[in-house]
Formats: C-alpha cells, sequence, structure tokens
C-alpha cells in the first residue's frame, strides 16, 4: 500500500530552420544505433513542425492577461530558452521547488498569462495538437546537442535527485519489479526494443531524450509521457503528472546522463 501513496500524491540529425542546434547527434554502441529506415527519417521528423509551431505559442500574446510566454524565467532569465533543458529539473525561488519544464509551463501559463488549470491549453499536456506538447518541443530543442547538467547547487535539487534514485531501485507493484531490473544492465531488450543501460551515459542519453516523436504511435511525446508509460507497463500504480515522485525520477534520470549530448527533439519507434 505504501507505493500507492508514493506515485499519487499531488506535491511531489538534422535540424529544421530556424532552430539553433548546436551539432548532429551523436553516434552510440551498435546496439543503440537508430535503424537505417529511421536515420533517413530524422531530416523529416514530424517532431520539427512541432517545434515550429511551439515557438508561435510562445511569443504569441495569450490567456485572460494576453502576454506571451517571452517574461517567463525557466533557469537563465526571462525568455531565455537556449540550453535551459538541459539543465532541468532544477530548483525555483519563486515556488521554492523542484520544477522540470512541463511544471515550469503550467506555473508561467497560471501565473503569468492568467490561464485556469482547467483550461485546455493546460489541462491538456500529451500529444502533438497540444499546446503544451509544442511549447516544450520547441523548448527542448533549444539545448539539441548541450549537455545534460542539471544543477545540483540547492539542497532540495539534491534531495529530489536522492529521492529519484530511491524510487528507481524500489521493487513494488504486483509485478514486484523497479526500474533498475529493464535499465541496470547493457544489452537488455523488450521485444525489439533494445533497453539503455541508467549507468551507462553514452546509453542513457538516448534514454532520456524527450520530447521526441514516436513513429508508432503518430505523436510527440514528453518526458512525463514516457515515466507514465515506464510504471504503466511495470503495472505500478499511475503516477500524478508534475508530483514530486515524478520530479524526483526525472531528476535521477537527467543526472545519470550528465556530460553526454542531448537529442533533441528524438524520433524513436
Amino acid at each position: 500500500m505504501c507505493h500507492n501513496r508514493i506515485f499519487s500524491f499531488h506535491s511531489f540529425p538534422v535540424p529544421y530552420p530556424p532552430f539553433r542546434v548546436s551539432k548532429p547527434p551523436p553516434q552510440f554502441p551498435q546496439t543503440l544505433r537508430q535503424s537505417p529506415q529511421n536515420l533517413q527519417m530524422m531530416p523529416d521528423n514530424p517532431a520539427y513542425w512541432v517545434a515550429e509551431e511551439g515557438e508561435e505559442l510562445f511569443t504569441t500574446p495569450r490567456g485572460p492577461n494576453n502576454v506571451s510566454l517571452e517574461g517567463c524565467d525557466f533557469g537563465k532569465g526571462p525568455g531565455v530558452v537556449e540550453g535551459v533543458y538541459v539543465e532541468m529539473p532544477r530548483y525555483f525561488a519563486d515556488t521554492g521547488k523542484v520544477m522540470d519544464l512541463e511544471t515550469r509551463l503550467v506555473h508561467c501559463m497560471i501565473t503569468l498569462q492568467g490561464f485556469k488549470k482547467d483550461d485546455p491549453p493546460v489541462k491538456k499536456r500529451h500529444g502533438s495538437d497540444s499546446d503544451m506538447m509544442k511549447l516544450q518541443t520547441y523548448i527542448a530543442m533549444q539545448s539539441n546537442g548541450m549537455k545534460w547538467n542539471p544543477p545540483m547547487d540547492h539542497p532540495l535539487e539534491k534531495a529530489m535527485r536522492d529521492a529519484g534514485e530511491v524510487l528507481f531501485y524500489r521493487r513494488s507493484g504486483p509485478m514486484d519489479f523497479s526500474c533498475l531490473a529493464c535499465h541496470g544492465q547493457t544489452g537488455k531488450r523488450i521485444r525489439a526494443s533494445v533497453l539503455p543501460n541508467a549507468f551507462e551515459p553514452e546509453e542513457w542519453t538516448k534514454a532520456i531524450s524527450w520530447p521526441a516523436e514516436r513513429a508508432g504511435q503518430l505523436n510527440v511525446r514528453s518526458s512525463q509521457h514516457r515515466l507514465r508509460g515506464c510504471l504503466w507497463q511495470m503495472r505500478h500504480p499511475g503516477i500524478v503528472g508534475g508530483s514530486d515522485a515524478s520530479i524526483a525520477l526525472l531528476s535521477f534520470w537527467t543526472d545519470q546522463a550528465r556530460g553526454e549530448p542531448a537529442i533533441l527533439p528524438d524520433m524513436k519507434r
């Protein structure tokens, strides 16, 4: 019963112009390289078009307050998006919380633009047609090729990372599964999917490079969506998006890829 409480409480390469990408995605161990067919499709990654729509949403005054998100601080000052994604989750003094990109966007859309939490632009979190996914893809793309470098200066950043590590190792649920069961060794597979090793950063960066176009779903998906999918596959209770538990796991995930370049947006099976 304890795991029900942990996972449900709320507190908790080729760029398409005009986006700036510092370098093409890196090479990976043979087991993690994309198929020739997938590489052929990367220049036409549908996520690039989602990002383009996100840029328009970002700069357009919207909401009851009729202001743009250029006044939102993602960690490097209001309106600065280059390089912010690879340094998230991070602590924000104005909320007193560690936040990922999705929770920070929700905060700014409510406090800055005046949206309510049940308004469609805020409430709808998943799918390429959602404002949230468009905005996340645009902002994340400005960190493509940059090294994952989540800050660990504030005590809460360290606490979240450490809590995420505990959750990563923790076996629970009806199948007695943990994240480690799939991501503790190189070379494991689920059907045709190679499972990256969380303790090999050059592998793990591929695992956490979201947003990404899921070719099998015909939608761009976020880190929070991937986290939800992993826990569902382990038959764990549904995790609350933006909860402390979700931020903790993402903090650990990101720290495990520290120093490796991000692939944003990626394209996955």
